[in-house]
């Protein structure tokens, strides 16, 4: 099998896609899509959905399930709407949040894009229950976005990964902070690529880093420009477990990309946008959340195992050419 075949076999779709639509939400809405996810104490799967309503901003709302599959239960109104009067940075809404379960505050710590007049940046919130929220605010100025933050503090500090858009490129950073307001140490890790590559020019996170021993796994997002448009298609790294500024391996090929007719079609065409990830009891299956063309939300599971042996086969050192 070549190494495109194996890369394209990574991560299954759920037979049922799409799980979540607009047309199951219990207020109107136009579209619902790029789910931050996690379990819950209870094994239940908590999805914090990006809602788009009839102006055009977004809010986010919570949808529960106790398989992860289907059954889910939406919340009655917005779980997490912006809130301009008190975070002026987030007057056009709140976008496309990744969850971490922080075990040394034990609560959830959720980095999201408050969409500010200036453009995107970076805000981080706080919750034990998603019910209550505890906002830190502004953490990345824009134009800033697809930020998560690491489970656990790295030499000290904790670690953000983030996209910033600056005269450089797109490309992946990370930044250390001593206590989640204060943020340095900015480097970048992961490179986008130039020339006809699948992820030239604009790349960024996809779900929160998950935890391996070998090293972080790293799922990101490649944005291809074509003659009809742009494509967005998902592709992997492994970053050092102790010095995540380094990273060890990256592929060459994606190993997902829009294919059905719900990532086909939509409001934004040819996306596959996965926010949000859980891993089942035995450690390894895991169940990867995504938007669907920006109108949906679909379910691909895979094995962390099988994502690290491709990566293992067939990938090499950044800046390996």
């Amino acid at each position: 099998m070549s190494s495109f075949d194996m890369a394209a076999t990574a991560l299954s779709r759920y037979p049922h896609n799409p799980i979540l639509t607009a047309a199951v939400w219990p207020y109107p809405v136009n579209t619902v899509f790029n789910p931050g996810a996690t379990l819950l104490p209870d094994g239940s799967t908590l999805l914090l959905c990006r809602v788009e309503d009839h102006t055009g901003r977004s809010h986010l709302c919570a949808a529960r399930s106790a398989n992860g599959l289907d059954g889910w239960e939406v919340d009655l109104c917005p779980t997490f709407p912006p809130d301009p009067v008190n975070c002026p940075e987030e007057i056009w809404g709140v976008e496309d949040p990744r969850i971490t379960f922080v075990p040394e505050l034990d609560r959830y710590v959720i980095a999201y894009t408050a969409y500010s007049c200036a453009g995107p940046g970076v805000s981080l919130a706080l919750t034990g229950d998603f019910k209550r929220f505890e906002r830190l605010g502004l953490v990345m100025l824009p134009d800033d976005k697809d930020a998560a933050l690491f489970p656990r503090r790295i030499g000290g500090y904790w670690v953000l990964l983030h996209r910033p858009q600056t005269p450089g490129g797109a490309h992946i950073w990370l930044s250390c902070s001593p206590d989640l307001i204060h943020w340095g140490k900015h480097r970048v890790v992961l490179q986008a690529r130039r020339g006809s590559w699948w992820d030239a020019n604009k790349i960024g996170l996809s779900t929160p880093p998950i935890e391996t021993p070998l090293g972080w796994l790293i799922i990101y997002h490649g944005v291809r420009q074509t003659a009809s448009g742009s494509i967005y298609r998902l592709g992997l790294a492994l970053l050092d477990l102790e010095s995540p500024e380094r990273c060890l391996r990256r592929g060459d090929a994606w190993i997902f990309g829009p294919e059905a007719p719900y990532e086909r079609e939509g409001d934004v065409n040819n996306v596959v946008f996965p926010c949000g990830y859980t891993l089942l009891s035995d450690g390894d299956t895991l169940h990867l959340y995504y938007g669907g063309a920006d109108s949906c939300i679909a379910l691909a599971t895979g094995s962390v195992k099988a994502l690290l042996d491709w990566l293992e086969e067939h990938g090499r050192p950044e800046g390996v050419d």
